[in-house]
Parts: structure tokens; C-alpha cells; sequence
């Protein structure tokens, strides 16, 4: 764990522990991040800052949410869209079997995969003497920078994600029955989401839907590492609580997130593909409802499941 070094945890933590001004703050973090770059090897940064932002933002809570639905599904039905249908045992009355409890660990063995998958674009990338993907270098992109680079690394995501999705995934075209049909096999197995299953599927489709819309938008702008920090702890935030299955988000946003993957669920995979709901919207395959909040026709499933 020679990794864990002073710099690198003071790049995440200390800053946002400190009680000192702006300015110092700042300092503090330009010090720590000139240390880090001059300490540490470019991939090394790269891939433990991505684990790191993984572990924080997405392993950690949505292993708990796991376990709390798991371990006290009385009360997690209560809070579950879908309400039982949303629990791992998908009853009130039963603990989740040892069987569900594959689901995460697929979901755990898909996202080592990408991570290894990652590693090795970047050490080829090195080999074969082109620039890598993320950009680390002492000089510290500008707050514009950083938000044009991921407003376009956004789009193009999700772009990417709805194509792969709604043209590879659910495609009819003989060549590519064997992709659809890995896909409904699996992901469409759920009954409605549960935590964890943003990386819930066969590896040939997630590597396809879930990593390649990720990872392609970081190498095609050349992220340097603090935008790609800030892009991958976004898209772990989105994936925690989209696929929480909880009725009550923190934003607007993530409900109508949340909302869309039930929607493309209850309908078998007829609507809703993309990741923010724009693509939908564009296309007519979701509607438009107070910022991309999922539709008419999710909320009126969700109504008649209460009733």
C-alpha cells in the first residue's frame, strides 16, 4: 500500500478538513498535488485516483445500501420506488439469498475489469510512445477548462451510451443477437434496480455500454487528471443513487436518473437508453418532465404501483 502516500491523501482529504481561507486552501492543494505529480509515476496517479474515487463514491455507499436493503428490507421496501420488487430477496418476508449476493459480485468482478482494461490502454498507450489518456502534469487546469472539458465529455457519453444501448443492445440484426440476448439474459433479469447493478451485466455488454462511453470522451479530450477525478466521482455519485432503487434522491436530477433505469426495466428495454436523458428526449424515446426527470410514463408506473 506504498501508494497511500502523504501527498496523495492530502489531495482528497486534508483540503476539505482544513479550516483555513480560500486562499490557503488552494495553496495547500497545489503543494500537495506538485508534490504528488514529482513523487509518483503518471499511471500510478491515474489508477489509484480512480480506485480511490471508485471506492469512495460508489463501493463504499452502495455496499451499504445493499446491506441495509438486505438486512432490513421492512423498512427498506418503505423507501424502494418499486417497493418490494426492489429488495435483493424481492420479498419483505425473506433475507436475500446467498445467490443474489452474486449480483454484486459480478457487478464487483465487471468494474475490476475496467479498471484492468484501463491500466492497460494507458501502459500501451506509454509503450508504444503516444500520449496517454490523462493528462498529469504540474500545471493545474483552469475552472473553465475543467467544466468545458466535461460538458463535452458528458455529451459524448452519453451519446455513445444510448447508441450502444438502444442500436447494439436491443438490436434485432443477426449479427448481433448474441450481444442483445447476453444483455436481456442479465440485466433485464432484475426486477428493478438494486445497488451495485450500475455494473450489472454479461462482460461483453458492459464493457461495450458501461466502460467504452466512459473512457472514450477521457482519451478523445485528453482530461487532464483533476477534470478526470472530477468526471469520475460524477459518474460513481450518478451510478450509486441511480440504481439505489430509492423513490426519495437528494436531486432532481438523479429521481429523474433513477427513474429513467426503472422505466427501461418495466418496459423490457423499449425506452429510455441513454444515461442523462437527453439522447431520449432528442430521439422520442423518453419524455421530458421538470430537467430530465424521467417522463410521464415512468411516473405514472410508479403511480400504479401504489395504488
Amino acid at each position: 500500500m506504498d501508494f497511500l502516500t502523504v501527498p496523495l491523501l492530502s489531495v482528497f482529504v486534508l483540503p476539505t478538513l482544513s479550516a483555513y481561507s480560500s486562499r490557503l486552501n488552494l495553496l495547500f492543494f497545489y503543494m500537495s498535488w506538485t508534490t504528488l505529480v514529482m513523487s509518483l509515476s503518471d499511471v500510478r496517479i491515474e489508477m489509484v485516483g480512480t480506485l480511490m474515487a471508485r471506492l469512495i463514491f460508489w463501493i463504499i455507499p452502495s455496499c451499504i445500501f445493499f446491506l441495509f436493503d438486505s438486512l432490513a428490507p421492512n423498512t427498506a421496501a418503505n423507501l424502494k420506488e418499486g417497493g418490494e420488487a426492489g429488495l435483493p430477496s424481492g420479498s419483505r418476508r425473506h433475507r436475500a439469498s446467498a445467490y443474489i449476493f452474486q449480483v454484486p459480485g459480478m457487478c464487483l468482478v465487471n468494474f475490476v475489469l475496467s479498471f484492468l482494461l484501463q491500466l492497460a490502454w494507458e501502459k500501451s498507450m506509454i509503450y508504444f510512445r503516444f500520449r496517454p489518456a490523462v493528462q498529469v502534469t504540474i500545471a493545474v487546469p483552469m475552472p473553465w477548462d475543467i467544466a468545458n472539458h466535461l460538458f463535452w465529455g458528458f455529451l459524448l457519453r452519453e451519446i455513445l451510451s444510448y447508441s450502444v444501448h438502444r442500436f447494439v443492445l436491443h438490436s434485432n440484426q443477426p449479427g448481433l443477437n448474441w450481444i442483445a440476448d447476453w444483455h436481456d439474459n442479465w440485466f433485464h433479469s432484475l426486477r428493478s434496480p438494486l445497488p451495485l447493478t450500475a455494473h450489472y451485466d454479461h462482460p461483453v455488454p458492459y464493457i461495450l455500454h458501461n466502460f467504452l462511453p466512459m473512457y472514450i470522451p477521457v482519451h478523445f479530450f485528453q482530461f487532464h487528471m483533476v477534470t478526470h477525478l472530477i468526471y469520475i466521482v460524477i459518474i460513481s455519485i450518478e451510478e450509486t443513487f441511480t440504481y439505489s432503487g430509492y423513490s426519495i434522491l437528494p436531486i432532481s436530477m438523479l429521481q429523474g436518473a433513477a427513474s429513467r433505469v426503472n422505466g427501461h426495466l418495466s418496459s423490457d428495454g423499449r425506452k429510455y437508453f441513454g444515461r442523462i436523458g437527453l439522447a431520449d428526449l432528442v430521439t422520442g424515446t423518453g419524455e421530458f418532465l421538470g430537467g430530465l426527470v424521467g417522463g410521464r410514463g415512468v411516473e405514472d408506473d410508479r403511480r400504479r404501483r401504489r395504488r
